[in-house]
């Protein structure tokens, strides 16, 4: 293999995944109030609310399709009775359905930030080049399912022979880049943009993914009280004042003015 070759299927993507784990280990050491989705939903909400969910919906499909086609060996799904016109029917069907509706959704979001004037001017520069990186990254996975195995003859390109164990190769440090060497163009252009984007998925908004409330359930109430109209003017209370001695302290104000 040329040397450009071993450096797009070996080199370049133990780069990528090196990027992604120090970049988010970075992130979350110096950044963790810049750990968000940055939300412009104050700005404008009917669009949001067709468009996210719709993109996020699918790329949850899109993403458990890839790691059922890349984790799971074909030796596998044939043991448990799936021969491999099944797998490319439940493989190509769900998945070119997920992501016509990631394209959609992706789409609206982005048309949803060029139209409304207010969104657009919240965009920072690296959601910019986020949605570069994203889009691509989604456009040429799509080009490569719909060429591939929508339109590549009644069992499409089988990746299983050749992109899922190079990859699995690749993350126990065992490449194996000769696996590439004949794999459609569509598909190696999808696997360097996907780990182009894994590079630079830590200095963007892309690290809300790893965000789960799963404090949600046990954090303390917030508790919302009206103001305080008998509060004197000049005092104001201790915040973590308990609350029994709170009310008996307006008890005793409002006491002298019931005696008279």
């Amino acid at each position: 293999m040329s040397n450009l070759e071993t450096f797009l299927w070996v080199a370049f993507p133990w780069l990528a995944i090196a990027a992604f784990v120090v970049g988010m280990i970075w992130r979350w050491r110096t950044d963790q109030f810049g750990w968000t989705t940055h939300s412009s939903q104050i700005y404008e909400s009917k669009l949001l609310r067709l468009s996210s969910p719709l993109f996020h919906y699918g790329m949850l499909f899109v993403i458990i399709g890839h790691l059922m086609g890349l984790a799971i060996p074909k030796s596998w799904t044939r043991g448990v009775g799936i021969s491999d016109e099944v797998y490319h029917l439940i493989a190509t069907i769900p998945g070119t359905i997920a992501g016509v509706a990631v394209i959609l959704g992706l789409l609206g979001l982005l048309y949803r930030r060029i139209i409304n004037r207010s969104v657009y001017l919240s965009t920072s520069a690296s959601d910019k080049w986020m949605f570069v990186f994203l889009g691509f990254a989604i456009l040429t996975g799509f080009v490569a399912t719909v060429a591939t195995q929508v339109f590549g003859g009644p069992h499409g390109y089988d990746y299983r022979e050749t992109i899922s164990p190079w990859i699995r190769q690749l993350l126990i440090l065992n490449a194996e880049p000769q696996l590439m060497a004949d794999v459609p163009w569509q598909f190696k252009l999808h696997v360097i943009s996907g780990f182009t984007l894994m590079a630079v998925w830590p200095f963007t908004r892309l690290v809300h993914a790893f965000s789960a409330p799963v404090g949600y359930v046990s954090r303390p109430y917030v508790v919302y009280r009206s103001r305080d109209s008998h509060n004197p003017a000049g005092h104001a209370p201790a915040g973590w004042e308990p609350i029994r001695s709170r009310t008996q302290q307006l008890q005793d104000r409002e006491a002298p003015s019931r005696g008279a």
